[in-house]
Protein backbone atom coordinates (compact mmCIF):
# COMPACT_ATOMS: atom_id res chain seq x y z
CA UNK A 1 0.00 0.00 0.00
CA UNK A 2 0.89 3.56 -0.67
CA UNK A 3 0.78 5.43 2.20
CA UNK A 4 1.43 8.88 -0.45
CA UNK A 5 -1.54 8.32 -2.03
CA UNK A 6 -3.49 7.43 0.82
CA UNK A 7 -5.86 9.95 2.94
CA UNK A 8 -4.10 11.59 5.96
CA UNK A 9 -7.01 12.18 8.19
CA UNK A 10 -9.29 9.63 9.78
CA UNK A 11 -13.37 9.27 9.71
CA UNK A 12 -14.61 8.12 12.93
CA UNK A 13 -18.43 7.08 13.55
CA UNK A 14 -18.22 7.10 17.29
CA UNK A 15 -21.56 5.59 17.88
CA UNK A 16 -24.23 4.85 20.94
CA UNK A 17 -24.02 1.35 20.23
CA UNK A 18 -20.86 0.13 18.18
CA UNK A 19 -17.95 1.85 16.55
CA UNK A 20 -15.69 2.34 13.76
CA UNK A 21 -13.01 4.26 11.89
CA UNK A 22 -12.65 4.50 8.16
CA UNK A 23 -9.03 5.84 6.64
CA UNK A 24 -9.20 5.82 2.40
CA UNK A 25 -6.58 4.24 0.65
CA UNK A 26 -6.35 3.17 -3.30
CA UNK A 27 -8.74 -0.07 -4.03
CA UNK A 28 -8.89 -1.01 -0.24
CA UNK A 29 -12.14 -0.86 1.59
CA UNK A 30 -11.84 2.05 3.96
CA UNK A 31 -12.42 0.57 7.38
CA UNK A 32 -9.94 -0.49 9.69
CA UNK A 33 -10.09 -3.35 11.71
CA UNK A 34 -10.26 -2.16 15.25
CA UNK A 35 -11.06 -5.76 17.47
CA UNK A 36 -9.28 -8.88 16.01
CA UNK A 37 -10.45 -8.53 12.35
CA UNK A 38 -13.87 -7.12 12.90
CA UNK A 39 -14.23 -3.38 11.87
CA UNK A 40 -16.61 -2.23 14.92
CA UNK A 41 -15.77 -1.67 18.15
CA UNK A 42 -19.28 -1.97 20.74
CA UNK A 43 -18.78 1.27 22.32
CA UNK A 44 -18.11 -0.35 25.96
CA UNK A 45 -15.96 0.01 28.84
CA UNK A 46 -15.48 -2.56 31.84
CA UNK A 47 -13.72 -1.24 34.67
CA UNK A 48 -12.35 -3.79 36.16
CA UNK A 49 -12.08 -3.97 39.84
CA UNK A 50 -9.94 -7.14 40.23
CA UNK A 51 -7.20 -6.31 38.01
CA UNK A 52 -8.02 -2.29 37.65
CA UNK A 53 -7.44 -1.41 34.37
CA UNK A 54 -10.21 -0.82 31.56
CA UNK A 55 -11.16 -2.88 28.85
CA UNK A 56 -12.99 -2.32 26.09
CA UNK A 57 -15.43 -3.46 23.29
CA UNK A 58 -16.17 -7.26 23.11
CA UNK A 59 -13.27 -7.53 25.59
CA UNK A 60 -15.41 -5.47 28.34
CA UNK A 61 -18.54 -7.62 27.52
CA UNK A 62 -16.80 -10.68 27.76
CA UNK A 63 -15.23 -9.91 31.28
CA UNK A 64 -18.47 -8.65 32.60
CA UNK A 65 -20.65 -11.48 31.62
CA UNK A 66 -17.84 -13.67 32.92
CA UNK A 67 -18.07 -12.13 36.47
CA UNK A 68 -15.40 -10.12 36.85
CA UNK A 69 -15.73 -7.50 39.66
CA UNK A 70 -16.01 -3.74 38.23
CA UNK A 71 -18.73 -1.28 36.68
CA UNK A 72 -19.63 -1.77 32.94
CA UNK A 73 -20.21 1.45 31.01
CA UNK A 74 -23.13 1.62 27.78
CA UNK A 75 -24.17 4.18 25.48
CA UNK A 76 -21.38 6.43 26.12
CA UNK A 77 -22.66 8.46 23.59
CA UNK A 78 -25.92 9.52 24.94
CA UNK A 79 -23.98 11.39 27.97
CA UNK A 80 -23.33 14.10 25.18
CA UNK A 81 -26.12 17.02 25.30
CA UNK A 82 -27.14 15.32 28.68
CA UNK A 83 -26.57 17.03 32.44
CA UNK A 84 -24.48 14.20 33.14
CA UNK A 85 -21.61 15.46 30.91
CA UNK A 86 -20.87 18.15 33.99
CA UNK A 87 -20.30 15.55 36.70
CA UNK A 88 -18.13 12.61 37.58
CA UNK A 89 -18.56 9.33 38.21
CA UNK A 90 -16.46 7.03 40.44
CA UNK A 91 -14.31 4.26 38.53
CA UNK A 92 -11.99 2.26 40.25
CA UNK A 93 -12.01 3.78 43.23
CA UNK A 94 -11.86 7.54 42.03
CA UNK A 95 -14.00 10.18 41.05
CA UNK A 96 -13.35 10.71 37.05
CA UNK A 97 -15.58 13.53 34.55
CA UNK A 98 -17.95 11.85 32.01
CA UNK A 99 -15.46 13.48 29.59
CA UNK A 100 -12.81 12.14 30.41
CA UNK A 101 -14.32 9.08 29.74
CA UNK A 102 -15.72 9.69 26.65
CA UNK A 103 -11.91 10.71 25.93
CA UNK A 104 -10.95 6.59 27.31
CA UNK A 105 -12.91 5.19 24.63
CA UNK A 106 -12.43 8.00 21.68
CA UNK A 107 -8.57 7.44 22.43
CA UNK A 108 -8.88 3.56 22.09
CA UNK A 109 -10.45 4.76 18.54
CA UNK A 110 -7.76 6.41 17.54
CA UNK A 111 -4.65 4.41 19.16
CA UNK A 112 -5.72 0.74 17.30
CA UNK A 113 -6.63 2.88 13.93
CA UNK A 114 -3.05 4.34 14.30
CA UNK A 115 -1.27 0.86 15.10
CA UNK A 116 -3.45 -0.74 12.26
CA UNK A 117 -2.10 2.16 10.13
CA UNK A 118 1.36 2.13 11.37
CA UNK A 119 0.96 5.77 11.36
CA UNK A 120 -0.26 8.51 13.40
CA UNK A 121 -3.55 11.19 12.83
CA UNK A 122 -3.74 14.88 13.44
CA UNK A 123 -6.63 15.45 11.58
CA UNK A 124 -10.17 14.23 11.30
CA UNK A 125 -13.81 13.94 10.62
CA UNK A 126 -16.02 13.02 13.21
CA UNK A 127 -19.69 11.81 12.54
CA UNK A 128 -22.58 13.64 14.55
CA UNK A 129 -26.41 12.88 13.99
CA UNK A 130 -28.33 15.51 12.71
CA UNK A 131 -29.33 16.78 16.78
CA UNK A 132 -27.52 15.51 19.52
CA UNK A 133 -30.44 17.38 21.51
CA UNK A 134 -34.18 17.49 20.04
CA UNK A 135 -35.02 21.63 20.27
CA UNK A 136 -32.21 23.19 21.96
CA UNK A 137 -29.19 24.47 20.20
CA UNK A 138 -27.20 25.81 22.86
CA UNK A 139 -26.94 21.95 24.16
CA UNK A 140 -26.66 20.42 21.00
CA UNK A 141 -23.43 23.34 20.47
CA UNK A 142 -22.06 22.22 23.37
CA UNK A 143 -22.45 18.50 22.32
CA UNK A 144 -20.49 19.39 19.45
CA UNK A 145 -17.87 21.45 21.48
CA UNK A 146 -16.97 18.44 23.77
CA UNK A 147 -16.36 16.10 21.18
CA UNK A 148 -13.71 18.95 19.78
CA UNK A 149 -12.33 19.36 23.37
CA UNK A 150 -12.27 15.89 23.89
CA UNK A 151 -10.51 15.20 20.24
CA UNK A 152 -7.68 17.96 20.44
CA UNK A 153 -7.04 16.43 24.09
CA UNK A 154 -6.05 13.21 22.44
CA UNK A 155 -3.99 14.88 19.85
CA UNK A 156 -5.95 15.85 16.74
CA UNK A 157 -4.78 19.22 15.48
CA UNK A 158 -7.71 19.35 12.76
CA UNK A 159 -11.03 18.05 13.80
CA UNK A 160 -14.01 19.13 11.64
CA UNK A 161 -17.69 17.52 11.58
CA UNK A 162 -19.88 15.50 8.97
CA UNK A 163 -23.84 14.80 9.46
CA UNK A 164 -23.79 10.70 9.66
CA UNK A 165 -26.85 10.53 7.32
CA UNK A 166 -24.78 12.62 4.90
CA UNK A 167 -21.47 10.28 5.25
CA UNK A 168 -23.70 6.96 4.82
CA UNK A 169 -25.01 8.81 1.75
CA UNK A 170 -21.71 9.38 0.41
CA UNK A 171 -20.87 5.56 0.80
CA UNK A 172 -23.75 4.86 -0.81
CA UNK A 173 -22.79 6.86 -4.24
CA UNK A 174 -19.37 4.81 -4.87
CA UNK A 175 -21.66 2.41 -5.93
CA UNK A 176 -24.52 3.25 -8.43
CA UNK A 177 -24.79 4.10 -11.55
CA UNK A 178 -27.04 6.92 -12.53
CA UNK A 179 -28.38 10.07 -10.80
CA UNK A 180 -30.72 9.05 -7.72
CA UNK A 181 -32.67 11.33 -5.33
CA UNK A 182 -32.06 9.27 -2.24
CA UNK A 183 -33.71 9.47 1.10
CA UNK A 184 -30.81 8.42 3.67
CA UNK A 185 -32.46 6.83 7.39
CA UNK A 186 -29.85 5.89 9.97
CA UNK A 187 -31.34 4.47 12.75
CA UNK A 188 -28.31 4.22 15.37
CA UNK A 189 -28.26 3.52 19.26
CA UNK A 190 -29.30 7.01 20.23
CA UNK A 191 -30.34 8.73 17.12
CA UNK A 192 -32.66 8.86 13.97
CA UNK A 193 -31.21 10.58 10.73
CA UNK A 194 -32.54 11.66 8.22
CA UNK A 195 -30.85 13.27 4.59
CA UNK A 196 -32.51 13.94 0.93
CA UNK A 197 -29.84 13.80 -1.09
CA UNK A 198 -29.05 13.81 -4.88
CA UNK A 199 -26.14 11.66 -6.06
CA UNK A 200 -24.70 10.92 -9.08
CA UNK A 201 -21.45 8.94 -10.14
CA UNK A 202 -20.52 12.70 -11.87
CA UNK A 203 -20.61 14.46 -8.69
CA UNK A 204 -18.23 11.77 -6.47
CA UNK A 205 -15.31 13.58 -6.19
CA UNK A 206 -16.78 16.98 -6.26
CA UNK A 207 -15.23 18.55 -2.86
CA UNK A 208 -18.85 21.13 -2.31
CA UNK A 209 -21.77 19.57 -2.02
CA UNK A 210 -24.09 21.42 -0.51
CA UNK A 211 -26.26 21.82 -3.02
CA UNK A 212 -27.07 18.52 -3.72
CA UNK A 213 -28.36 18.14 -0.17
CA UNK A 214 -32.11 19.07 0.14
CA UNK A 215 -32.49 18.74 3.83
CA UNK A 216 -31.37 16.66 6.91
CA UNK A 217 -33.66 16.26 10.10
CA UNK A 218 -33.81 14.11 12.86
CA UNK A 219 -35.28 12.98 16.25
CA UNK A 220 -33.56 11.94 19.26
CA UNK A 221 -34.86 8.04 18.86
CA UNK A 222 -32.69 5.01 18.28
CA UNK A 223 -31.47 1.20 19.48
CA UNK A 224 -31.93 2.26 23.25
CA UNK A 225 -35.32 3.63 23.22
CA UNK A 226 -36.04 0.59 21.49
CA UNK A 227 -34.64 -1.58 24.35
CA UNK A 228 -36.36 0.94 26.83
CA UNK A 229 -39.75 0.27 25.36
CA UNK A 230 -39.35 -3.36 25.06
CA UNK A 231 -38.03 -3.91 28.61
CA UNK A 232 -40.74 -1.92 30.11
CA UNK A 233 -43.69 -3.66 28.58
CA UNK A 234 -42.32 -6.83 28.28
CA UNK A 235 -40.14 -7.58 31.00
CA UNK A 236 -40.53 -5.16 34.25
CA UNK A 237 -44.15 -5.80 35.23
CA UNK A 238 -42.08 -8.71 36.76
CA UNK A 239 -40.30 -6.98 38.73
CA UNK A 240 -42.51 -4.82 39.65
CA UNK A 241 -43.61 -2.23 37.64
CA UNK A 242 -47.06 -1.40 37.43
CA UNK A 243 -46.98 -2.29 40.78
CA UNK A 244 -50.47 -1.13 42.70
CA UNK A 245 -49.21 0.27 46.47
CA UNK A 246 -51.76 0.41 49.11
CA UNK A 247 -52.63 4.25 48.86
CA UNK A 248 -53.72 2.95 45.24
CA UNK A 249 -51.05 4.68 43.91
CA UNK A 250 -48.42 2.87 41.40
CA UNK A 251 -45.23 2.70 42.30
CA UNK A 252 -42.66 4.82 41.23
CA UNK A 253 -41.35 4.42 38.22
CA UNK A 254 -37.88 5.79 38.64
CA UNK A 255 -36.30 2.62 39.27
CA UNK A 256 -37.47 0.55 36.55
CA UNK A 257 -36.86 3.65 33.77
CA UNK A 258 -33.17 3.63 35.18
CA UNK A 259 -33.10 0.13 34.48
CA UNK A 260 -34.11 0.11 30.89
CA UNK A 261 -31.61 2.92 29.79
CA UNK A 262 -28.45 1.93 29.09
CA UNK A 263 -26.54 4.94 31.05
CA UNK A 264 -28.32 4.58 33.75
CA UNK A 265 -28.37 1.49 35.17
CA UNK A 266 -25.62 1.88 37.87
CA UNK A 267 -27.81 4.08 39.25
CA UNK A 268 -29.84 1.76 40.96
CA UNK A 269 -27.61 0.09 42.21
CA UNK A 270 -27.07 3.68 45.04
CA UNK A 271 -27.20 3.16 48.34
CA UNK A 272 -29.76 5.56 48.42
CA UNK A 273 -31.59 4.12 45.41
CA UNK A 274 -31.97 0.53 47.57
CA UNK A 275 -32.84 2.35 50.48
CA UNK A 276 -35.83 3.98 49.10
CA UNK A 277 -36.95 0.53 48.14
CA UNK A 278 -36.61 -0.68 51.18
CA UNK A 279 -38.76 1.57 52.70
CA UNK A 280 -41.58 1.44 49.71
CA UNK A 281 -41.30 -2.57 50.18
CA UNK A 282 -44.34 -2.25 53.17
CA UNK A 283 -46.61 -0.61 51.15
CA UNK A 284 -46.86 -2.66 48.13
CA UNK A 285 -49.57 -4.39 47.84
CA UNK A 286 -48.32 -7.90 46.18
CA UNK A 287 -44.31 -7.48 46.85
CA UNK A 288 -43.27 -10.26 44.68
CA UNK A 289 -41.97 -7.97 41.82
CA UNK A 290 -40.58 -5.43 44.21
CA UNK A 291 -38.72 -8.85 45.53
CA UNK A 292 -36.88 -9.75 42.48
CA UNK A 293 -36.17 -6.50 41.96
CA UNK A 294 -34.17 -6.90 44.91
CA UNK A 295 -32.54 -9.87 43.61
CA UNK A 296 -31.60 -8.42 40.75
CA UNK A 297 -30.19 -5.33 42.30
CA UNK A 298 -27.94 -7.73 44.75
CA UNK A 299 -26.49 -9.61 41.75
CA UNK A 300 -26.00 -6.43 39.99
CA UNK A 301 -27.66 -7.42 36.72
CA UNK A 302 -29.12 -4.55 35.43
CA UNK A 303 -26.54 -4.82 32.72
CA UNK A 304 -26.98 -8.18 32.10
CA UNK A 305 -30.93 -8.24 31.73
CA UNK A 306 -30.47 -5.08 29.79
CA UNK A 307 -28.12 -7.41 27.42
CA UNK A 308 -31.04 -9.95 27.29
CA UNK A 309 -33.61 -7.45 26.01
CA UNK A 310 -31.42 -5.76 23.38
CA UNK A 311 -30.86 -9.37 22.17
CA UNK A 312 -34.60 -9.96 21.68
CA UNK A 313 -34.93 -7.08 20.02
CA UNK A 314 -32.57 -7.89 17.48
CA UNK A 315 -33.88 -11.72 16.82
CA UNK A 316 -37.42 -10.26 16.89
CA UNK A 317 -36.24 -8.96 13.43
CA UNK A 318 -36.51 -12.27 11.78
CA UNK A 319 -38.47 -14.41 14.64
CA UNK A 320 -41.76 -13.95 15.98
CA UNK A 321 -41.47 -14.54 19.77
CA UNK A 322 -38.36 -14.90 22.20
CA UNK A 323 -38.08 -16.34 25.37
CA UNK A 324 -35.39 -14.83 28.43
CA UNK A 325 -34.37 -17.37 31.29
CA UNK A 326 -34.83 -15.04 34.25
CA UNK A 327 -33.43 -18.01 36.49
CA UNK A 328 -30.92 -16.51 38.19
CA UNK A 329 -33.12 -13.89 39.58
CA UNK A 330 -36.16 -16.82 40.53
CA UNK A 331 -35.57 -20.37 40.22
CA UNK A 332 -37.94 -21.40 36.83
CA UNK A 333 -38.91 -17.52 36.08
CA UNK A 334 -39.17 -16.36 32.44
CA UNK A 335 -40.63 -14.38 30.33
CA UNK A 336 -41.82 -14.72 26.49
CA UNK A 337 -40.90 -11.67 24.13
CA UNK A 338 -43.12 -10.77 20.99
CA UNK A 339 -42.67 -9.50 17.88
CA UNK A 340 -46.68 -8.23 18.55
CA UNK A 341 -45.47 -6.72 21.76
CA UNK A 342 -42.55 -5.37 20.54
CA UNK A 343 -44.07 -3.35 17.80
CA UNK A 344 -46.88 -1.77 19.94
CA UNK A 345 -44.10 -1.22 22.43
CA UNK A 346 -42.61 1.25 19.74
CA UNK A 347 -45.86 2.69 18.45
CA UNK A 348 -45.74 6.08 19.54
CA UNK A 349 -41.91 6.32 18.57
CA UNK A 350 -42.38 5.59 14.81
CA UNK A 351 -45.14 8.09 15.06
CA UNK A 352 -42.67 10.26 15.74
CA UNK A 353 -39.75 9.34 13.42
CA UNK A 354 -42.46 9.12 10.13
CA UNK A 355 -43.17 13.00 11.07
CA UNK A 356 -39.60 14.03 11.07
CA UNK A 357 -39.53 12.43 7.71
CA UNK A 358 -42.85 14.10 6.47
CA UNK A 359 -41.09 17.59 7.65
CA UNK A 360 -37.87 16.96 6.06
CA UNK A 361 -39.66 16.09 2.60
CA UNK A 362 -41.79 19.57 3.66
CA UNK A 363 -38.36 21.17 3.91
CA UNK A 364 -37.01 20.35 0.92
CA UNK A 365 -40.31 21.03 -1.18
CA UNK A 366 -40.28 17.57 -2.21
CA UNK A 367 -43.34 15.07 -2.79
CA UNK A 368 -42.91 11.90 -1.40
CA UNK A 369 -43.35 10.17 -5.47
CA UNK A 370 -40.30 12.04 -6.31
CA UNK A 371 -37.69 10.08 -3.76
CA UNK A 372 -36.21 7.16 -6.46
CA UNK A 373 -34.35 5.36 -3.03
CA UNK A 374 -34.81 4.54 0.39
CA UNK A 375 -31.04 3.86 1.78
CA UNK A 376 -31.43 1.92 5.29
CA UNK A 377 -28.23 1.91 7.53
CA UNK A 378 -27.75 2.16 11.11
CA UNK A 379 -28.08 -1.02 13.54
CA UNK A 380 -31.76 -0.50 14.63
CA UNK A 381 -32.73 0.12 10.82
CA UNK A 382 -33.82 -3.15 10.50
CA UNK A 383 -36.43 -3.54 12.65
CA UNK A 384 -39.24 -4.86 10.22
CA UNK A 385 -42.04 -2.36 11.79
CA UNK A 386 -39.77 0.87 11.38
CA UNK A 387 -38.78 -0.40 7.59
CA UNK A 388 -42.27 -0.89 6.54
CA UNK A 389 -43.56 2.20 8.16
CA UNK A 390 -40.88 4.88 6.45
CA UNK A 391 -40.85 2.93 3.17
CA UNK A 392 -45.32 3.16 3.13
CA UNK A 393 -44.67 6.89 2.79
CA UNK A 394 -42.51 7.10 0.00
CA UNK A 395 -44.61 4.95 -2.97
CA UNK A 396 -41.85 5.12 -5.45
CA UNK A 397 -39.04 3.98 -3.92
CA UNK A 398 -36.94 1.59 -3.69
CA UNK A 399 -36.05 -0.02 -0.98
CA UNK A 400 -31.43 -0.45 -0.31
CA UNK A 401 -30.06 -1.99 2.65
CA UNK A 402 -26.45 -0.70 3.39
CA UNK A 403 -23.66 -1.78 5.70
CA UNK A 404 -25.77 -1.67 8.93
CA UNK A 405 -23.08 -0.48 11.19
CA UNK A 406 -20.04 0.32 8.61
CA UNK A 407 -21.75 3.17 6.25
CA UNK A 408 -21.42 5.85 8.17
CA UNK A 409 -17.86 5.17 9.22
CA UNK A 410 -16.60 4.60 5.04
CA UNK A 411 -18.16 8.10 4.27
CA UNK A 412 -16.78 9.62 6.97
CA UNK A 413 -13.37 8.27 5.02
CA UNK A 414 -14.58 9.71 1.74
CA UNK A 415 -15.12 12.86 4.09
CA UNK A 416 -11.74 13.30 5.02
CA UNK A 417 -9.69 12.12 2.13
CA UNK A 418 -11.97 15.42 0.69
CA UNK A 419 -11.35 17.29 3.33
CA UNK A 420 -7.71 16.57 3.80
CA UNK A 421 -5.97 15.11 1.15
Amino acid sequence: MNNVLSAQALGIDFGTSNSTVGWWRPDVEPLIALEDDKFTLPSVVFFNTEERRPAYGRQALHEYLEGYEGRLMRSLKSLLGSPLLKSETTVLGSAMPFKDLLGLFIGQLKQRAEAAAGREFEQVVLGRPVFFVDDDPEADLEAQNTLVAVAQKLGFKDVSFQFEPIAAAFDYERGIEREELVLIVDIGGGTSDFSLVRLSPERREVAERQDDILATGGVHIGGTDFDKQLSLQGVMPLFGYGSRMKSDALMPTSFHLNLATWHTINAVYAQKSQLALKNMRYDIVDATGIDRLFSLIEQRAGHWLAMQVEDSKIELTEAQSRRIDLARVEPGLDVKLTRALFESAIDDLLVRIRASVDALLTQAGVRADQVDTLFFTGGSSGIPALRQSVAAMLPNARQVEGNLFGSIGSGLAIEAKKRYS
